[in-house]
């Protein structure tokens, strides 16, 4: 593995062997991605109950392809913080007739955001590409029903339960540290279950049982993830890092989002998923323009095929 002091130059150029196959579509990550968030929810913390309904979901996802999105995540159950757990069929009535218009409508990469063994297999066999876990495949089931998908999986790291995650979260080593840790035991279990590492990516879990410190610490030494050699999906959008330095409530959070999304892909981020994705876009193609050093950006680039 490599050392997680290497530049952040030659970290860069590690991250050109991501290739994702993710059901139809092929998913390039040797440039840095926009994912589209669609909370099909109506308790999310900052759009909830707004993309209820088929053709409201429908149209907001087609927005956000045409501004950028190499892929959409859907989301049926709120992970905030404090958010109430929903029964799994509540949570597969929600998404997956999304998923399957989605797919049959616009022919879209989607990633389906769930914990739920029941949602991942009915996703996939709806034409998701891609399973979106906040709780890294922990839940009894989620780990065969990901394995047999054939689909890659996002593993996220947090410390605790939406409904207490947030109440004074505390680490006896540094946040990194300890993330990096959490995500390398379930990177074995995923292994001895047959999910092997090709099919996996990782992401810190900003906001997922950190106080504004160990977010913002987290993001400074992000890089220090790339020792996993895995790539790294990262979710900062209008969190509450951003108000809670700026000062701005949730719907004044863009500018400072962008900040994070722009630091991010210099800090190695493969994935960037976002409620705003269009100015998200202009902002990852202006940071990876100086990091490479030239104007070619992804949006000049071949989109997901």
């Amino acid at each position: 593995m490599k050392p997680i002091d290497e530049p952040l130059s030659s970290l860069r150029e590690a991250d050109s062997a991501f290739h994702l196959r993710c059901g139809r579509h092929s998913l390039d990550l040797s440039f840095p991605r926009v994912m589209g968030i669609l909370n099909v929810t109506p308790d999310s913390f900052s759009d909830g109950g707004q993309h209820i309904g088929l053709d409201n979901a429908l149209r907001h996802a087609e927005r956000m392809l045409a501004e950028g999105a190499s892929m959409i995540d859907v989301g049926g159950e709120s992970t905030r913080p404090g958010a109430s757990a929903v029964s799994e069929q509540e949570e597969l009535d929600r998404v997956a007739p999304v998923i399957e218009a989605l797919v049959r409508e616009l022919d879209a990469l989607v990633s389906v955001d769930t914990s739920s063994p029941a949602v991942m297999r009915e996703a996939c066999a709806l034409g998701a590409g891609m399973i979106n876990d906040v709780r890294a495949l922990e839940r009894e089931g989620a780990l065969g029903a990901a394995a047999s998908s054939g689909l890659p999986v996002c593993l996220m790291h947090r410390l605790g339960e939406p409904q207490d995650m947030q109440r004074a979260p505390s680490y006896d080593q540094p946040v990194e540290s300890a993330v990096v840790a959490y995500l390398a035991e379930r990177v074995a279990a995923c292994d001895a279950a047959g999910l092997r590492r090709h099919r996996l990516l990782i992401d810190p879990g900003f906001g997922f049982g950190k106080t504004i410190e160990h977010n913002l610490r987290l993001l400074k030494y992000m890089s220090a993830l790339q020792v996993l050699e895995l790539p790294l999906l990262v979710g900062m959008s209008r969190k509450s890092m951003i108000g809670k330095v700026l000062g701005r409530p949730v719907e004044e959070r863009l500018s400072g989002g962008l900040a994070l999304a722009a630091m991010a892909v210099e800090r190695g981020a493969n994935i960037l998923r976002v409620h705003d994705v269009g100015p998200t876009v202009d902002a990852v193609n202006m940071a990876w323009a100086v990091l490479q050093e030239g104007c070619e950006t992804p949006l000049n680039k071949e989109k997901t095929s």
